[in-house]
């Protein structure tokens, strides 16, 4: 929890008390259904929940953002998310359904009443939102296609609406698969563990000739 409070150090009491517990909640839910690697566990403060809000580094997403977490797995980047953007609208969605179950079990738990999660594909998800956010679950150029249809045109935050990608290792020929404008900011760029070196945030912009 240090490690949170280190980066994000205007936490409120109540995000706090959320972050604090996610230790616990993790732990006891893991145990049941293994959505996170024992190691990681072990970790899970700076491998899964900072690694998670490396994108609230690169936008502070304004009051009544949509946003999809596609694949979120046990919930990342999306429940951290949505502890430190508690007036964002998040919609958790995994095609796996005891990852789901996860996922709701510890929104539940912490109370999130700004989180839907849906056992669904991509694909298969009617809406549009503002972002679409996510964690390595494919190569990027296969998510974009994954993503097309569901980002609103018009958005109202400080970046353009699109998709913000959490990547890590080497990542150029993925990037030659890419139509349309990105930025990448390294995770070194905010955080100094050894574990974010590779890391990146990927940001594709939805506009004219973007393939989303």
């Amino acid at each position: 929890m240090k490690i949170i409070q280190k980066y994000f150090p205007d936490l409120t009491s109540g995000q706090q008390v959320r972050f604090g517990q996610l230790q616990d909640l993790y732990r006891e839910w893991n145990s049941k259904i293994n959505v996170i690697s024992r190691k990681d566990l072990e970790n899970l403060y700076e491998r899964h929940i900072l690694h998670s809000l490396a994108i609230a580094k690169v936008i502070d997403f304004k009051d009544k953002t949509s946003i999809l977490d596609a694949g979120t797995g046990g919930g990342f980047p999306g429940i951290p998310l949505a502890i430190l953007f508690p007036q964002v609208r998040f919609l958790l969605a995994d095609s796996i359904g005891k990852k789901i179950r996860v996922v709701q079990e510890v929104s539940d738990a912490l109370g999130l009443n700004n989180v839907i999660a849906r056992q669904a594909r991509i694909e298969d998800i009617p809406q549009q939102f503002d972002f679409v956010v996510s964690r390595a679950v494919t190569r990027l150029p296969d998510f974009l296609e994954w993503c097309k249809g569901k980002i609103r045109k018009r958005g109202f935050n400080k970046l353009p609406n699109g998709i913000l990608y959490l990547k890590g290792g080497d990542i150029t020929e993925e990037l030659k698969g890419v139509k349309g404008k990105y930025r990448i900011w390294n995770c070194s760029e905010f955080f100094q563990e050894d574990f974010f070196e590779t890391k990146k945030v990927i940001y594709c912009q939805a506009q004219r000739g973007f393939q989303v």
